[in-house]
């Protein structure tokens, strides 16, 4: 008999202790995607040393919006470190609607994501959506992969709150990812087991 599937699309997934050591540890990924082919996620509170000004000159844009310059682009995981992936808020129009963009996931109760470089141009000329957050690269996983993970007790997880994305100080993040729980940073162990 086949486990049903659990749908970790619109949560946060939050680095246990145990993860400390490698690419994960410390880390807050909001998942764009779940499903039984896999997941598809963004880490939300690793910025690297490039901005969106070096960015938006990297790919021969400029960038009208002062208020996004010095804003960092964050490491979004390993897989594809080359290519942006934009998060932002849904812009108009109802659920499940196409998105405004050439290649855009809607994320079911959530936010967008997309990948193409025609956000960028909106963002470019002064439009675009008002609240981003850009990553280079996706954390990802296979069918069952993360499902085994959350068996390690690797991650918890928590109903994404897109203010922790776009209004928390990023050095903030991990800490208010837990608090949707009503967990202390402190109370964690890596050795936690599941209620």
């Amino acid at each position: 008999m086949a486990r049903a599937l659990v749908n970790f699309t619109n949560q946060f997934l939050i680095a246990m202790p145990s993860m400390r050591e490698g690419a994960f540890g410390g880390t807050v990924i909001y998942m764009c995607e779940h499903n039984d082919n896999g997941a598809l996620g963004l880490v939300i509170n690793k910025p690297i040393d490039i901005n969106l000004k070096n960015l938006f000159e990297k790919v021969e844009l400029s960038l009208d919006r002062e208020d996004l310059a010095d804003v960092p682009v964050y490491f979004g995981g390993p897989v594809q470190t080359e290519r942006g992936f934009v998060l932002h808020e849904r812009l108009g129009g109802s659920e499940g609607e196409g998105g405004h963009y050439n290649s855009s996931l809607q994320i079911l109760g959530g936010l967008e994501m997309t990948t193409s470089k025609d956000v960028l141009e909106a963002l470019s000329s002064g439009a675009g959506p008002k609240k981003i957050l850009i990553t280079l690269g996706y954390s990802g996983w296979g069918a069952g992969q993360l499902e085994d993970e959350m068996g390690r007790n690797s991650w918890i997880n928590v109903g994404a709150e897109p203010g922790i994305i776009f209004d928390t100080p990023v050095e903030q993040r991990y800490d208010k990812a837990l608090s949707l729980l009503g967990i202390d940073a402190n109370m964690l162990s890596g050795e936690a087991g599941h209620a």
